[in-house]
């Protein structure tokens, strides 16, 4: 019996290093924003195996999972002394999530889990579920972690075991270890989902994007993603709550959308990468989009591309929650290369690649929506004629610059 318990550890012991080793690379498809990869970065096979069996035979001598876990997926990422950090939502059979801490040395392969969980701090009133943690780096020296609570609705009659409570739960940290857990968000909404803190103090206060919420699925009267200012972050209150960017009709946004990662500053305005959902026949379809404000007035939103930035393909589709792309977490490196770290299905995280020239470049000169199918035909009109202009000027020994300046091939 002994014999076979060791065997078998060994088994799964070779089975996880080999995992752990496959190398990452990118396909062969490329639209020219972005490259995705062939291998999810994070699975429930990547957690430890001392997470998830007891290794002692006196105890488990068949060695059976004790602590099964179901997904890996929606983490918050940060580049720390040199590494590529995720901090990733890690669900168990059980269905609450915690956040686990992984590193890789070149954010697209070879991910780690730290030995423990972060152990994070409960408030007054116990959070039920944790989750979707975004991380900010923040200029005040912190390393804020911006999370949703959630809790049961304590309105609700006993026999609705359904109702909850969604809130946005504040941490703080300096090493990623150590926790400090702050009271959680107050606004002027009912729910919160998907709040993100801006980078920088505005006006000397802090500033989050929200997205309020009358329900706990449904958005109601609410929804968009709003923005609002709090004196301090020990006690974040915000009083008014404003609307930055808003749900619209037969969009892939019009059910909801919110913030995914912290903003990027770009020299062009601030970066930001949002999901959007609308209703299908198939259920609700979550889509990533880009948009950019400016960089005096963040709520000013002064670049949108139409449609979706991102969206799920292939097995990405499947999962606990199919037809599902989320992403709160991507890394900008100094050489301009981006980390987009996303998950497909609430089942699995994945990474993409970028530049802050290509996504820049993606947001400041692809079409705006009309808002009408004749608006989406008229801006398919307008780029075929400007490219038979540009392939006649080509056959008549004359190039356009970027610019549009012309001149004569050398």
């Amino acid at each position: 019996m002994y014999k076979a318990f060791l065997k078998r550890l060994e088994q799964l012991e070779s089975s996880y290093e080999q995992l752990i080793r496959v190398p990452n690379e990118a396909m062969e498809s490329f639209n020219g924003i972005y490259r995705r990869y062939r291998h999810a970065v994070l699975t429930h096979q990547h957690t430890p195996i001392f997470w998830r069996y007891d290794l002692n035979y006196g105890t488990n001598p068949h060695l059976m999972e004790r602590f099964g876990i179901n997904a890996v997926f929606n983490a918050g990422a940060i580049k720390w002394k040199g590494k590529y950090m995720v901090i990733a939502r890690v669900e168990g059979l059980d269905r609450k999530s915690f956040f686990a801490v992984a590193e890789s040395d070149n954010g697209i392969d070879g991910f780690r889990f730290w030995d423990y969980p972060i152990q994070m701090p409960e408030t007054e009133i116990p959070d039920t579920n944790i989750y979707d943690m975004r991380v900010v780096q923040h200029e005040d020296g912190w390393v804020y972690g911006i999370f949703c609570t959630e809790r049961r609705d304590p309105r609700a009659p006993e026999a609705d075991q359904s109702a909850a409570i969604a809130q946005c739960g504040i941490a703080r940290t300096k090493d990623l270890v150590n926790w400090e857990r702050l009271p959680d968000l107050q606004t002027p909404s009912p729910q919160q989902r998907n709040v993100v803190l801006h980078p920088e103090l505005v006006n000397g206060q802090y500033a989050f994007y929200t997205r309020p919420q009358d329900g706990f699925i449904n958005a109601g009267s609410g929804g968009g993603i709003g923005f609002g200012l709090s004196k301090t972050i020990e006690q974040a209150i915000i009083t008014e709550e404003v609307v930055i960017d808003q749900k619209r009709y037969h969009t892939v946004y019009e059910a909801k959308n919110g913030l995914g990662p912290e903003p990027l500053k770009t020299s062009a305005g601030w970066l930001h990468m949002a999901h959007g959902v609308r209703h299908t026949a198939a259920g609700l379809r979550y889509v990533l989009y880009l948009f950019m404000t400016d960089l005096q007035d963040i709520t000013k939103v002064i670049y949108k591309p139409a449609g979706y930035f991102m969206a799920p393909e292939g097995e990405e589709r499947v999962g606990d929650v199919s037809n599902v792309l989320f992403c709160n977490g991507w890394i900008a490196d100094e050489d301009g290369k981006v980390f987009i770290y996303y998950a497909s299905s609430d089942t699995r995280l994945h990474v993409a690649t970028s530049t802050i020239e290509q996504l820049t470049d993606y947001v400041m000169h692809t079409p705006p929506d009309g808002l009408r199918s004749a608006s989406s035909a008229e801006t398919l009109v307008h780029i075929i004629e400007g490219n038979q202009s540009y392939l006649d000027q080509q056959s008549d020994g004359v190039t356009l610059d970027r610019e549009g300046t012309a001149g004569k091939i050398p």
